[in-house]
């Protein structure tokens, strides 16, 4: 890589909005280069929303821009695999609690590598149960947990002076020793909340120390980020929806028994809408990632328009947008392989390595401030407009291409877009619609892309190498069967005046 572009990625002053101090501060991890991080990932009860991957990806980004900053990573990611909801489905399906969710958190891992998500280290509730009925039994020893006579376990909140702070609520007038059983609940009701559940009849339940039953959801992350990253670590994420009840209470249970503050960072991304509305069934406007790829949206495309507004910024998801998110890939690529492609005199050109470098700082500039990704997404397409334009006026040099390229690799870092790598990724999907029963949602634009990864792109350069040979040895008849079997098979093969191109559709 070049040298100077490489530098401009070594300092760094992120600034981020702290949900904790409802302000944007400037990040620095609490020991040297190494950042300690813990997101909520996906309640396994069913297969993931855009709303979640909304969350997800605006995770990754900031994951991604920390590793690409010069930071140690240690990312922890949880899988809530037992809560209300989990533990009812699979009363009803009357099958146990791990084969339930075994399905799902498979989808869910699968879906995360669909969209180009750094894998984190993921942790499961149902794998640290004992740890959480030890941490209730310290709660307990202290005077911030209570038994109730049915063997379940509550938090007293009128014992932490300080609740409400995440969330920026007054509860002063809280009703002393009322209790909520259920995890999710209304936004002012501000009630002891359990920590363990005893078991109703038919309810899966752990036999621990303190009793037959099951972990509240709260107590899940609390436990299990403080076993991966200490009592107290940089920064928790996760959905906006998440700040109350479930982020209020990880502070209140965690800081009552360690005394330490819990997370010093916290980043909460917003959630969207769909076509102006709020995401619901009932509306007939709620997809899962599956759903859009089994309407022939391509991984990067869901990925790239996810990530196009700042994380803190409402998203109005619409369709017109995916399809402009997927105009945009495409051009993106198609420059990418202008660039390597071409055939460019010897040589340099100062305005384009300087273009170059000054888009690399503007990528940078806008993630440092509070991940403005649309800043970021609009300083690389400003300078393939001005790299095309270059280039139609032969001002490109063999020399600028790899500053060109380089400035390239630092966007595909963060957003994950240019790999050509949807065609197998949408065959996944494709084969998992047919064993699942959903042929009935496979569209014909699915299989038209799939169809068109039946040729991979050796296979692809390879033909149209042949049907260039073919054309200039004069023998039309075949260089026109070529390029019609890539038709047919989905490749579209385009003339420039710098040579033949091929894209997929």
């Amino acid at each position: 890589m070049n040298d100077s572009l490489s530098q401009c990625c070594l300092c760094m002053a992120l600034h981020l909005y702290n949900t904790l101090s409802g302000k944007i501060e400037e990040f620095r991890p609490l020991e040297d280069n190494e950042v300690r991080m813990y997101a909520c990932g996906l309640t396994v009860y069913d297969y993931g929303h855009i709303g979640n991957f909304r969350t997800f990806i605006a995770i990754d980004v900031l994951h991604r821009f920390l590793v690409q900053s010069g930071y140690q990573v240690r990312h922890v990611m949880n899988i809530t695999d037992v809560d209300d909801k989990i533990i009812r489905n699979s009363s009803r399906a009357a099958i146990p609690v791990k084969e339930y969710t075994a399905k799902f958190e498979r989808a869910f891992l699968e879906d995360t590598i669909t969209v180009n998500i750094e894998q984190p280290i993921f942790v499961r509730a149902t794998d640290h149960i004992q740890e959480m009925a030890k941490f209730i039994a310290e709660l307990e020893s202290k005077g911030f947990a209570y038994r109730t006579e049915d063997g379940s376990y509550y938090f007293r909140i009128a014992k932490f002076p300080n609740y409400g702070k995440l969330s920026k609520r007054d509860f002063a007038g809280m009703e002393d020793g009322a209790r909520v059983d259920v995890d999710e609940y209304e936004k002012d009701n501000a009630r002891d909340f359990a920590l363990w559940k005893s078991p109703k009849p038919g309810e899966a339940f752990w036999d621990t120390p303190i009793g037959r039953g099951r972990p509240g959801w709260h107590i899940e992350c609390s436990v299990m980020s403080m076993e991966t990253l200490g009592e107290s670590f940089d920064l928790h994420a996760g959905g906006e929806d998440l700040i109350f009840p479930h982020h209020e209470n990880e502070i209140a249970q965690s800081e009552a028994l360690t005394g330490k503050p819990f997370a010093h960072f916290w980043f909460h991304a917003r959630f969207l809408l769909v076509e102006g509305e709020k995401m619901s069934k009932s509306l007939g406007n709620f997809f899962t990632l599956r759903d859009l790829v089994l309407k022939g949206h391509k991984p990067s495309s869901i990925r790239y328009l996810l990530s196009s507004v700042p994380y803190r910024n409402q998203l109005n998801f619409t369709f017109d947008g995916l399809k402009q998110a997927a105009t945009s890939v495409e051009r993106l690529r198609n420059f990418w392989l202008r660039l390597t492609a071409a055939n460019f005199s010897e040589g340099a050109t100062a305005t384009i390595v300087q273009l170059a470098l000054e888009t690399v700082q503007r990528m940078k500039s806008a993630l440092e401030d509070d991940l403005n990704t649309a800043q970021a997404q609009a300083a690389i397409f400003d300078m393939v407009r001005k790299a095309n334009a270059a280039i139609d006026n032969g001002e490109i040099r063999k020399d600028d291409v790899a500053p060109l390229l380089a400035a390239m690799d630092k966007f595909e870092e963060i957003f994950a877009v240019l790999k050509d790598d949807d065609v197998p990724k949408m065959k996944s999907i494709l084969e998992w619609a047919k064993s699942a029963g959903r042929e009935q949602d496979i569209s014909n634009e699915l299989l038209e892309i799939v169809q068109s990864g039946a040729l991979s792109s050796e296979q692809v350069n390879h033909k149209v190498a042949e049907m260039e040979q073919a054309r200039r040895a004069r023998n039309f008849s075949k260089s026109d069967a070529i390029r019609a079997e890539l038709a047919a098979a989905g490749i579209i093969v385009e003339n420039t005046k710098d040579g033949v191109r091929w894209k997929r559709k």
